[in-house]
């Protein structure tokens, strides 16, 4: 549902607010303890930030997916661990239920994760599997009225805190490629899981990752989305070209933060008896980062437009993954480069975000899968 302007405008605001009063004057110490504080995270769950993209009729303020870009404008402004804790539960950890899930499973689940009483989380990657999707390996076997699952998954985001997993599997063990693949959903305190240490990552700390161990893990068989076999490939290509328009949106928020932060020290900074912003070099290089990071959120507005106009998006959403995914790492080196050695140490936190962005190329499809989606999808256009 799309919010009329001056609702959306209050819920700007508001996000906006809490991004500068809250969370950016704790990134140093996230990114330090590498955990957001429960205070925050509580916060959160009070302004109705975990429920932002989930149906009203499950407890959720149900925007559009132009809405929610304009939230993650805001909310992308800071460090991406923030963003993480509510991330899955409003992408990937609940879209699968919203799409495709029963109305059991939608009465059950939705209004938990809209509440942030419950985390999820998305598991699909696996230790030899990751672009190549349709390749995993985590097994489903039915047993009379349960699914007996064995496996392991990798770099699951929010692992450690989550309650409940999507789990794919191959419910058809002999069915090669996509047709073999279910989703599942798994309640994180039932017996057969087991939670991997932290990854130690380059970046992004808070955010936190992990693998997810299932041994002869029983669940109901009506923990099958869509109650049936087969579709679970089909419904995570749904959730995750949804997911990069939203991604597209936080590598535009960051971008234009860096950006913020260049031109600011660029004009307090001197050099040769004058600010290095009037330097005709540096002044490229904040020309450059602004027109990639303007073009970015123009293709990130007008794709989430066709989406919710009901216009397939499929290219155009791979389209705002790759570019924004790798726009906002040009702007981020940019940023050293603006900030000099200042930029190169940690006080100043530009290398902080110069190693987070560095992720955005690689999850939720890397830039590579993009890149062939967009060929593959055009040349199928071409000869129709």
């Amino acid at each position: 549902m799309a919010l009329d302007e001056a609702t959306l405008g209050q819920l700007r605001e508001t996000v906006r607010r809490f991004v500068s009063e809250r969370l950016i004057p704790l990134e140093a110490q996230v990114a330090e303890d590498d955990v957001v504080p429960e205070s925050v995270v509580e916060e959160m769950r009070t302004l109705g930030l975990f429920g932002l993209s989930i149906p009203e009729e499950y407890g959720g303020l149900g925007l559009s997916m132009f809405d929610e870009v304009q939230i993650a404008f805001e909310f992308g402004r800071t460090s991406p661990a923030f963003r993480s804790v509510i991330g899955t539960n409003n992408g990937i950890g609940s879209h699968g239920i919203i799409i495709d899930g029963t109305e059991t499973q939608k009465n059950h689940y939705l209004p938990r994760l809209a509440s942030g009483e419950i985390i999820s989380a998305f598991a699909l990657t696996e230790p030899q599997s990751g672009s190549d999707a349709a390749s995993i390996s985590t097994t489903a076997r039915r047993e009379g009225d349960q699914y007996v699952i064995n496996g392991t998954k990798r770099y699951i985001t929010n692992a450690p805190e989550a309650s409940l997993f999507t789990v794919f599997a191959r419910t058809a063990p002999k069915t090669d490629g996509v047709k073999g693949i279910s989703a599942l959903l798994v309640e994180g305190d039932i017996p057969g899981i087991t939670i991997g240490p932290w990854d130690r990552k380059m970046g992004q700390r808070g955010a936190h990752t992990a693998d997810v161990t299932f041994t002869d893990c029983r669940v109901s068989a009506d923990a099958l989305i869509s109650g049936a076999e087969g579709v679970g490939f089909k419904t995570a290509m749904k959730v995750l070209d949804r997911g990069r328009i939203h991604i597209g949106a936080v590598c535009v928020a960051t971008a234009e933060r860096l950006i913020d932060d260049s031109l600011r020290y660029a004009m307090e900074r001197q050099q040769f008896g004058q600010p290095i912003a009037a330097f005709q070099l540096i002044q490229a290089m904040l020309a450059d980062s602004r027109a990639e990071a303007y073009a970015a959120r123009c293709m990130v507005e007008e794709t989430a437009r066709r989406r919710d106009s009901g216009l397939p998006v499929v290219t155009e959403a791979s389209c705002c993954k790759l570019f924004c995914a790798e726009m906002v790492g040009r702007v981020a080196d940019r940023a050293v480069q603006i900030h000099g050695g200042a930029g190169y140490m940690a006080e100043y936190g530009i290398e902080r975000f110069y190693r987070d962005v560095r992720l955005f190329r690689i999850y939720e499809g890397t830039s590579q899968i993009q890149q062939l989606v967009i060929a593959r999808n055009m040349m199928r256009e071409a000869g129709e």
